[in-house]
């Protein structure tokens, strides 16, 4: 198959081997998959997957590792012992997950190892355990969005929204919407969005359920959240949404919150920084670092996709090939791009 594959730091797009479902796994024709900030961050940083104590990740520079973990596709082919629940042609999409010996020995993301190859290529394994059915006339590009906006469903469930607390999401890039969304959902109001470019701030208005946007280099967003508590009399503490990852937000944030603030980063911290523990102390914030998102934040947003209540396509700028996947990803590297790339490793999709 061709793939889109990570080698000695290196992207080429190559035939590889087609991979092989092994027992109690599907093999997937690729329809849809879209490009992530997290493929960039396992590229930039091979440390992260070379010293993964849990096994999930690895990077070796002396392997094929074929990148992606967002996707949708197309049952092609079965292992052994795969039931009969998903037929030749049935579209399915999965946790980005491989088992290993079905679980009893570990797992793997799959994109980020070499065991289990990812989806910016033509072909992908999955696990029938972990699928789910596509079913209706949902666009395939749609449920590839499906892994991004659950990282902001987790965070969001994860804050539980108290009366009183309104929340400001720092970034309006795939994360940031994501966050967006499954704070509209809940009802909760007003949701303030903080990034410096003006297309992604339309984007949360207009598409998302943002109630208001502000350029950070023109106004502090946390001035904003201060002038509006005082409004509006909700006097809970600022809720932080981080959805960026760059370098000294978060001492920015600590520096500038008032007392009490809750802080989840969903950024993607894949590098080391610093932080004045001092001033958090002084502020008495509480902070969460990853952890999701769990099944039920992942499938739930598979649900929402499916049944209509959440559209996550205004999120994608660009549709293309698997030729174009090493020049999209540079996008990505540089926030230059749209929040979301999607690419169609084998052609027009449904």
């Amino acid at each position: 198959m061709r793939a889109v594959v990570l080698r000695d730091g290196r992207l080429d797009v190559r035939e590889i081997a087609d991979p092989v479902p092994g027992p109690g796994e599907l093999l997937l024709r690729t329809l849809s998959t879209a490009i992530c900030a997290s493929d960039v961050h396992f590229m930039d940083h091979p440390e992260m997957g070379v010293n993964d104590p849990t096994g999930r990740s690895l990077y070796d520079a002396n392997r094929d590792i074929v990148l992606g973990h967002e996707f949708v596709g197309e049952v092609v082919g079965h292992g052994t012992g795969c039931t009969e629940q998903f037929p030749v042609g049935t579209r399915v999409t999965s946790i980005p997950i491989r088992l290993v010996n079905g679980g009893a020995d570990g797992a793997r993301i799959i994109g980020q190892h070499p065991e289990a190859q990812g989806s910016f290529g033509e072909l992908l394994v999955v696990a029938e355990a972990l699928a789910k059915p596509v079913d209706g006339d949902i666009s395939s590009d749609a449920v590839a969005l499906t892994d991004a906006f659950a990282v902001g469903e987790f965070y969001v469930r994860a804050a539980r929204m108290g009366p009183g607390e309104m929340p400001l999401v720092i970034g309006a890039g795939a994360i940031g919407l994501s966050a967006v969304v499954a704070l509209a959902s809940r009802g909760v109001e007003p949701i303030i969005v903080s990034d410096y470019k003006s297309a992604r701030r339309e984007l949360a208005l207009g598409s998302f359920g943002a109630h208001i946007a502000v350029d950070p280099a023109e106004r502090s967003p946390f001035d904003v959240w201060r002038e509006l508590r005082a409004e509006r009399g909700l006097w809970g503490p600022l809720v932080v949404f981080e959805c960026v990852g760059a370098a000294g937000l978060i001492q920015q944030i600590v520096a500038s919150a008032d007392m009490g603030t809750r802080i989840y980063c969903a950024g993607g911290w894949y590098t080391g920084d610093s932080l004045s523990i001092t001033d958090a102390t002084r502020q008495g914030v509480a902070i969460q670092f990853g952890g999701g998102p769990h099944p039920q934040d992942w499938y739930g947003t598979l649900d929402a996709i499916a049944s209509g209540r959440l559209d996550p396509l205004p999120s994608v700028g660009a549709i293309v090939s698997l030729d174009d996947v090493p020049d999209a990803l540079e996008l990505a590297r540089k926030s230059d791009g749209p929040p979301r790339i999607v690419v169609h490793p084998n052609g027009d999709v449904k």
